[in-house]
Formats: C-alpha cells, structure tokens, sequence
C-alpha cells in the first residue's frame, strides 16, 4: 500500500483552480502529482467509484492542466471514469467526497457541473468527435484557443472513434487528439530515446525541415513526391509508430511514458505550439498507477466500493439475494447445457453483464466484441442467420448504441437475436448517462419484436428460457441492476407463452397492471389500499409487447379504476396499453367510470441518487400508486395524506 508521506509543504491545498496550478514551477508538478493521487484515493475510500483510471492518468491531468489554459483551452475526456482528479484540479476538490451521492458531484464530467468540463460523457469513444466539432467551432468564428480530446485505447475499439479520426484528418482543422494506451500497448515506449524522439518530432525544428523539404520536392515529378513523401513517413513510423493515425492525416507524436512529466511537458508544449492540422500523441499509462491494490488487481480497480485506506478492505453491502445479473447468467449457463446452438455476447462487459460467468463455462460460445455495440448486434444477426441462438448482452443505455442495427439487421429480417437487457430502469449512482430508461418505448415500436421484463428474478429465469425457445423473431427481456427479492429459484426455467401476463391478487375496484420491477411495490400498495376500503387486484404483464390483450380486458372491464405502473419513460408499456384500450373503446366513455392512468419515469433526466430515492422522486413507489389511485376514486383529501406522510 502506497500512503503519501512527505515533510514538504503541501501544494494541493494552494491550488484553487488550474490557473493557481500554473504558477508552480514544473519541479513542482511532481509533488502535485503524488498529493493529487493521495487525495483521489482518499476520496474514493470514501465514496467508492471508479478508481483505477484516474490514478492512471495523474500525471497526464497535471501536465494538461498545467501546458493549456483550461478552460479557455477545451480539455474533452472519453467516457469520464477518469475525470476524479480533473475535478479535484478544478475547484471541486471540496465537494470531492459527494461523488456519486444524491445533490454531490457527477461520476462523469457533467457541463452543469463547472465550466471545466467542456463535454458531458458516460459512453465511450465520443471525444474525438466532439472535440473536432469544436475545434470546427472556433475555426468558424476565428478563435485561437486550443482542443484537446483525450480518449483510451479500449475506447478506439468503438468506430465512431475512426469516423471521428477521418473526419479530422479530411478538414485537417487543429485539433490535439491524446491516446491514453493503457492496456494494449499498441508500440511501448522505449526509455529516454522513445522521449527524446518524442520530443524531436513534435518539435518546430524537425517541423520546419520537414516542411522545407516538402516545399523542395513538390517541385520534383509526380511519382518522386510521393515515394519521397512515403519513404518519411515511413522511416518515422519505424521508429515511433503511428502509421495508421498518419494515414488519417494526423502527425503522430509518441509512444511517452505518461507517467514521466519531463516526458509528458515538452511533448505537450510542442504540440500546443503546434499552428496546423491534427496531431495524436500517443501517451502509454498504467492503470491503477501508484497504488497496490489496484496495480495487482485484475481490473485495476475499475469500479470499488468504498473502502479502508490501511487495509483497502472493501466494505460491500450485504446481499439479500442474488443479483439479476448473476440469476441471468447461471440460467443461460442451464439453457446453454442443453442446447450447442446457444453462443453469448458481449461489448466490452463479461462481468456487468454476468457473461464472464458463461464465459468459464463456455469459453468457445462467448464472444466479448469490445466496445461496438452496432457490430455486437449485426454480428449476433449473423449467427442468427446460420442457425445459432445468440443471446446479445448489453445494458439498456449501451444498447441504444446499436439501434439501427436492432431495426434493419435484426427486426425487419425477423432474425431470432435475443437481448438480454441489464441495467433496465434507474441505475442509482451511475445516473442518467448510464439509467435504462427508453428500451421499452424504443423496442415496442418495432414489428415483430417480443419484450419481457422481469418481476422478479425466478421469472428472469423463465424469460432466459422463454428467449432460448422462441425462434420466430428477435426477442427481448429486461431486468434491473442490483440484488433480487429473494423468491425461490427453480433450477431451470419454464418456457412462457408468449403474450400472456398472470393475476398475483384478486380485487374488484382497482387494478395494477405492472410490467417488471415495479411489481413489489405494486403488491406493496395493493395491501395498503386495503386499508382504506379498496380491493384492488395485482396483475403482472410480463410481455410489454405482445400485450395479453384478454388480461387487458378482463382488468378494464371488471375495475373501475386501471393504473400501469413500469420504471421506463413515457412512450413504452403504458402507450401500448393506452392503444389497446381505446382500440377497444374503454376510453370512450361508453363503458361507464372506467379510468385509466399510466405511470411511468417523468419527462425529465433524473440525478444520481440511492435508487429508492430515485424511485420515490420519479412516483413509481408504492406510496405513489396508493395516491394515484384514491385520486381517480374521487378521494383526494386521502390522496394528498399518502403523499405526505
């Protein structure tokens, strides 16, 4: 365990913003450095978070802040796991500590939240063309600030990463591009004459040779420009690497050790001083960097709980239950030992998606596709169409990704691809960037698409079942993060018949039609309107699409009152419900008193926050559907005293 220990005065607690940063001498930002990593391990023991890139990219925070004058100079960072010591740097050092809690700091770089963070993230691979857009920006309005985007080396497994690269090679706008190779190495560096080499060809003295010299041979013959053109592009690629970025129109700069400032600096400055075209420097890191546990660990400390700074035992809330997650996973590992034809994959998640799980079990069925959600989805069509039964494993907001795959290589050619959709619904401390709000509303208006939801985790089972069974067309099923309710679990699922939903409780006036993990809460408030005199009946829907239309009926006929519940935004379940019941006139008045209300996640993005909080912010509670339902019996004294309370 690495504690920071020093005699010296403390510099981090001088430095205010970046620009107090900047009046340090560079002898200096060693000491920033290793405070700066002390204080993100410190902060992080006690919010829990994302740990292991941010200490990856320490030196690197430093340096940029230091060479660019932020935030003038637009820094824009992939994804945003590493962006907990660009906050500390940049005035919220004192609200460090509230990362990830309700009314605290963002997890990712959040525009609302300061100034210095030139771009929202949470998904990967956006940086580069993001920072192209405003780097175009300043162009267009004669600006002279400098971008810069940092994105990491999994995060050029995406193609919107290469689209973004061509497009900024093609209008040749300035433009700095940082590669954060933490893990691939794509050409590790070589010591002080990787550095040195660095240093020279960023430098404006190789620069103006090299542009001398192409000023001297445009003027020779045609077919000499370009042997002469490629022959130095290709000696320096030799020595540094690079030759694809250059190819793309950028000038590569690198491999530097990004952990070495008297590397990192000049390398910085050079390319800052920089007056045309994209450059690529081409940083290499270690993920976890100073700190044991996450150097040894095989993650680097992705992702921790909080934990002790002495011990760094991590404090993990008790489980209850299995998690969804892992319910998933054993039932398609129970489902896959009976059927050869099951092949699992994954973006760059086998172990938030459980797949690692299948993975052991089956290592030559699973496939991690990195981070290209839009070929996991064309590339489990593929199988599909050979016969095979892929189960495609994403989160909700990962999958949106992939959408127009989902449509014209999945849906309308009727291909038997199964979503395992994790993450569905409000996500807790992640927050927006990361909540599974819109798959029921963005998957239920495809023809020919089945989607379930999980009320518990015994009937995810089922729906794994259910999913590998069905072969007619693309089948989707979704459930939450986090733990189960605790039922029984059968050791295998039962196939369903699709399109068909189940009566939990009995009741006469009003009906709760619930769709996935709002059905505790729904017997929760079934058991509370008892209390006022209201015998109310539970349905589960099971199937968002196709609805069971006779259930539907049987409710709105037999209830004065009909309310759906889904944690999902407004266009999902309860639109689909709202079609069929006016398909069927209950909504004309004909029929009597009959109301129907739909409750679903409001219109807005909700903050992070402990999920129960969320929950109750967004109505889906149990509280919340007692009151919606005396308010459409006409009490609304009573109504009112249920919020309250």
């Amino acid at each position: 365990m690495q504690i920071l220990t020093t005699s010296k005065t403390p510099l981090l607690d001088s430095i205010l913003t970046p620009k107090d940063l900047r009046k340090l001498k560079p002898a200096d930002l060693k000491q920033v450095a290793d405070e700066l990593r002390h204080e993100t391990i410190d902060a992080v023991s006690v919010t829990g978070g994302h740990l292991g890139a941010g200490l990856g990219v320490i030196e690197l925070t430093v340096a940029l802040h230091y060479v660019f004058d932020t935030p003038t100079d637009k820094i824009i960072w992939d994804v945003g796991h590493q962006t907990y010591p660009h906050k500390i740097l940049t005035g919220r050092r004192d609200r460090i500590r509230t990362l990830r809690t309700g009314g605290g700091l963002s997890g990712f770089t959040k525009r609302a939240e300061s100034e210095y963070d030139a771009f929202g993230a949470g998904h990967s691979s956006t940086s580069i063309s993001a920072g192209l857009g405003m780097a175009v920006a300043r162009d267009l309005g004669e600006g002279d600030n400098h971008v810069v985007a940092v994105i990491g080396d999994s995060s050029m497994s995406a193609g919107m990463a290469y689209e973004a690269l061509n497009n900024a090679g093609a209008l040749d706008s300035r433009l700095i591009v940082i590669l954060n190779d933490n893990d691939m190495s794509i050409a590790p560096p070589t010591g002080a004459m990787s550095a040195y080499l660095a240093r020279l060809v960023s430098g404006g003295a190789y620069r103006s040779i090299r542009d001398a010299a192409k000023q001297l041979a445009s003027h020779l013959p045609r077919f000499i420009y370009d042997k002469a053109r490629k022959a130095e592009e290709f000696s320096r690629s030799f020595i540094t690497g690079g030759t694809m970025f250059e190819e793309l129109g950028f000038y590569y700069v690198g491999p530097i050790d990004g952990h070495n400032l008297d590397h990192l600096l000049p390398v910085l400055m050079n390319v800052r001083d920089k007056d045309d075209g994209p450059v690529l420097v081409h940083v290499v890191t270690q993920k976890g960097k100073g700190f044991a546990p996450a150097e040894e660990a095989a993650d680097k400390c992705h992702a921790v709980n909080k934990f002790d700074m002495k011990t760094f035992a991590q404090i993990k809330p008790k489980a209850n239950a299995p998690s969804y997650t892992s319910v998933f996973a054993r039932s398609l590992v129970a489902e896959a030992e009976h059927d050869d034809k099951i092949v699992a994959i994954t973006a760059a998640m086998p172990s938030g998606t459980g797949l690692d799980i299948f993975g052991k079990a089956f290592p030559h069925r699973t496939f991690d596709v990195a981070i290209a959600e839009q070929h996991a989805v064309t590339f489990a069509a593929g199988l599909a169409c050979e016969g095979y039964k892929p189960f495609c494993a994403l989160y909700s907001t990962f999958l949106q990704r992939g959408y127009d795959q989902v449509v014209h290589d999945v849906a309308i050619q009727h291909l038997p691809v199964r979503f395992a959709i994790d993450r569905a619904g409000l996500v807790g401390a992640d927050g927006p960037t990361h909540a599974g709000a819109f798959d029921i509303a963005y998957l239920g208006c495809l023809p020919g698409m089945v989607m379930m939801a999980a009320g518990d985790e015994a009937e995810l089972m089922h729906m794994v079942a259910t999913a590998a069974a069905y072969d007619e067309g693309p089948i989707a099923f979704r459930y939450p993060r986090g733990e189960g309710l605790g039922v029984e679990l059968p050791d295998r699922g039962d196939v369903l018949e699709i399109g068909k939903g189940r009566v939990l409780r009995e009741g006469s006036k009003v009906a709760i039609l619930s769709l996935g993990t709002r059905l505790a809460d729904a017997m929760k408030a079934a058991e509370e309107l008892e209390n006022y005199g209201v015998s109310t009946t539970v349905a589960d829907a099971r199937f968002a699409k196709p609805i069971d239309r006779d259930l539907l009926r049987q409710l709105a006929a037999n209830h004065e009152v009909l309310i759906s519940v889904e944690e999902g935004s407004i266009g999902g379940f309860g639109a689909q419900v709202f079609q069929m019941l006016s398909d069927d006139g209950f909504l004309d008045g004909v029929r009597g008193a009959f109301k129907f209300r739909s409750l679903t996640l409001p219109d807005v993005y909700i903050d992070h926050d402990k999920h129960e909080i969320m929950i109750a912010r967004a109505m889906l509670d149990s509280k919340a559907m007692v009151a919606k339902a005396l308010e459409l019996l006409g009490d609304q004294n009573a109504a009112s005293r249920v919020m309250i309370a």
